[in-house]
Formats: structure tokens, C-alpha cells, sequence
């Protein structure tokens, strides 16, 4: 199954189109390498999504074409959650 389409059933992100959009960004891996909007994920992979200032480690546990909103939550299964450290720019004095 594309990543994109997994995320979308299992309501990871709720649109496809905005998958595709996180994807194609560079913001997913699956099983440490950066994953395209059609890349396949089969069940056991390993998909780290960025959300902006968070990370999320996810494990595939199952694949299904459609899925009831109940059950979504049982295609995979939360490694673990991070907050990123927002960076601060970098202001350069020149006067001095």
C-alpha cells in the first residue's frame, strides 16, 4: 500500500492530498530512509512523520483498503512522541 493512502485510512492525516504534501517534503521515513508520497509500507515498517514541532514514531500493524473510524487506531501503533526543540535564529551584530 503508498504511504500516502496508509495514512489517510488509518487517519494519521486526514487527507491524502496533504500526505502527499508531507511526503513529498521530505518529513517521512519509513524505516529510516526518506519515503515518497508512493512509497510502499508493508506491516512491521517503522514511519517517523514530523508535525511541525513533533515528531511521531509509528509501527505498522496492519493494512486494510477501508477501514470504520473505530478501527482506524488498530492499524498501527504509537513507538513513541517527541517535541522538538524550537531552534532560535542566529541574530549577527556587525556594528560592533
Amino acid at each position: 500500500m503508498r504511504i500516502d493512502k496508509f495514512l489517510k485510512v488509518s487517519r494519521l492525516i486526514k487527507r491524502r492530498t496533504l500526505a502527499k504534501e508531507v511526503a513529498d517534503q521530505g518529513r517521512i521515513t519509513i524505516n529510516g530512509k526518506v519515503a515518497k508520497a508512493g512509497s510502499a509500507v508493508k506491516i512491521g515498517d517503522e514511519l517517523s512523520i514530523r508535525f511541525g514541532q513533533k515528531v511521531v514514531t509509528a509501527r505498522v500493524e496492519d493494512l486494510r483498503e477501508n477501514v470504520r473510524k473505530e478501527d482506524a487506531q488498530n492499524m498501527f501503533t504509537i513507538l513513541k512522541e517527541e517535541k522538538l526543540d524550537k531552534i532560535e535564529p542566529q541574530f549577527i551584530d556587525d556594528e560592533e
